[in-house]
């Protein structure tokens, strides 16, 4: 322990000195004070917020579906802040104030059970005495295997010593909700139905109830929210994982969300980033936004640069030129001569479709080779082709009159096509943006079975374990048995080895 110097025995400058680093410490002190004060303040008004909204009386434009849809974000959110909140209380404040917990009802005893022992790794005592086991400790957990419960009963002998009263015990298992009932393997059917199978917690409850269990729906969403705020950590890292990458993928669709309080919907947006079908990285990552404008796309890139596929949206333009290059899609382009098409039966569609499809037939033949082969083919097959397909687009845009469907057509690709062709410069770069449409398909499958999100916290939150879902997805995982298993190592997991568990780099460590 380092002795503290006598006060009466430093000298002026010394003094100086010492007053300059306490003061310095007590700023560092202040600031993180402050902090942890606003970020507490934010949090109280956001959780009273929402209780308000809990216990008010209900809209009355909401149908009863809607309603049960409400009521489940807003308990999930409520369950998500509370977590948050005892994350950013002090021991000392978390002692001042226990939280209140509901008595629990006893797990039916119909129910089948699996018997867990833990003891001791050693009975030995301290003092050189066998300990004797003199008691035990019975938790019980609820586990579910689709279509069926059953109850984990955990055994926690104790073991004394007759000597010296040594009194030792093994110690609890960590879990994602401390002392809840749920196992992990249950949390994990509960995200992988609502996130992945589009069913709404009210639909869940009453399946449960089926399989011979009611669990409300209201806890079931307090497990939902406390499961967000665990994973969150490990979508960060999946975020940080994607920027390193030098090539992506962008899109967004919108969502409707109901803010807490509020009678109407408004349009909010889910945006999507993924790696290339060229990447050894798998991966992809939502993120929930208010709007569709484009500080949010800067917002999640941050200081990313490379190559972006998207669509011609504005919001994504403010970073070309600044170390983002644009990538055109060629479907896009594809897209307007089939509509055109399919409308009129269109020659000169049918001519530019003929074109595309010769480009997008050199892609089936080099989709397996590494870059610099597949970028050779390219330059041997594709560049011709897109020279003819683009000197037949000027000479027939003379030909058509202006603000035809054909001129229409004509001008998205023509005014587009230095980014459309870049794709030729790069074997890494895909030629259209398909990769990242396929993969917010699942919001407009939600859409239709939750109809909206209820609130901010809600659809970030979601955006967050779907990122994971369709990340595990991508990598060939079950995503039942993923998440089982990152649910049940994620407490023990250093943050230095968060990694690990990330989908694409996830070995299981448990049998499923």
């Amino acid at each position: 322990m380092t002795q503290q110097p006598d006060i009466n025995q430093l000298s002026a400058t010394q003094l100086r000195v010492l007053a300059a680093e306490l003061m310095a410490s007590l700023e560092v002190k202040d600031r993180a004070l402050v902090h942890s004060n606003a970020l507490n303040d934010k949090l109280t008004q956001e959780l009273a917020i929402l209780k308000r909204h809990k216990f008010a009386r209900r809209s009355e434009q909401l149908n009863t579906a809607q309603g049960l849809l409400l009521d489940e974000l807003v308990d999930s959110d409520l369950a998500a802040i509370e977590a948050e909140l005892e994350q950013a209380m002090s021991a000392t404040e978390q002692t001042a104030k226990p939280k209140q917990k509901p008595k629990r009802s006893p797990l039916p005893r119909e129910l089948p059970r699996t018997l867990i022992h833990h003891e001791p790794d050693n009975t030995q005592c301290r003092c050189g005495c066998q300990l004797k086991r003199i008691d035990e400790d019975v938790s019980e957990k609820l586990d579910y295997v689709p279509g069926e419960f059953t109850v984990e009963r955990h055994i926690r002998g104790k073991w004394a010593c007759d000597h010296c009263e040594t009194l030792i015990q093994a110690p609890v298992p960590a879990q994602i909700i401390d002392k809840g009932i749920p196992t992990t393997g249950l949390l994990a059917q509960v995200l992988v139905a609502k996130y992945a199978d589009h069913l709404p917690l009210y639909r869940q409850e009453r399946i449960f109830g089926r399989a011979g269990l009611e669990i409300p729906r209201s806890t079931l969403a307090e497990w939902v929210g406390a499961c967000g705020v665990q994973l969150q950590p490990l979508v960060d890292a999946l975020r940080r994982e994607l920027l390193t990458h030098p090539v992506l993928h962008a899109d967004e669709t919108p969502v409707s969300m109901l803010a807490p309080g509020k009678k109407k919907t408004h349009k909010a947006y889910v945006w999507a980033y993924c790696s290339t079908p060229f990447s050894e990285l798998k991966a992809t990552v939502y993120d929930f936004a208010p709007s569709r404008a484009g500080e949010h796309a800067r917002a999640f890139l941050a200081d990313w640069q490379g190559k972006l596929v998207c669509d011609d949206y504005s919001g994504y333009k403010a970073g070309f030129g600044k170390g983002i290059v644009e990538i055109g899609c060629m479907a896009h382009a594809r897209r307007k001569f089939y509509d055109l098409h399919k409308a009129n039966q269109s020659t000169l569609a049918a001519q530019a479709l003929e074109y595309i499809g010769k480009l997008y037939e050199v892609e089936r033949q080099a989709k397996d080779l590494p870059p610099d082969k597949r970028q050779a083919i390219r330059e041997a097959k594709s560049r011709p082709l897109s020279d003819a397909l683009h000197h037949w687009m000027i000479a027939h845009r003379t030909k058509v009159p202006d603000g035809s469907g054909t001129a229409r057509a004509l001008d998205y690709s023509l005014e587009r096509w230095e980014a459309l062709t870049r794709y030729l410069d790069d074997g890494s770069v895909p030629i259209d943006n398909n990769r990242v449409e396929n993969q917010i398909r699942p919001w407009a499958l939600g859409r239709a079975n939750w109809l909206f999100a209820g609130s901010l916290r809600s659809g970030q939150r979601a955006a967050a374990i779907m990122s994971l879902i369709q990340s595990a997805k991508l990598n060939d995982h079950d995503p039942y048995a993923y998440l089982k298993d990152v649910l049940t190592r994620l407490p023990t997991q250093k943050n230095n080895a968060i990694d690990e568990l990330l989908p694409h780099n996830w070995k299981p460590a448990i049998k499923v």
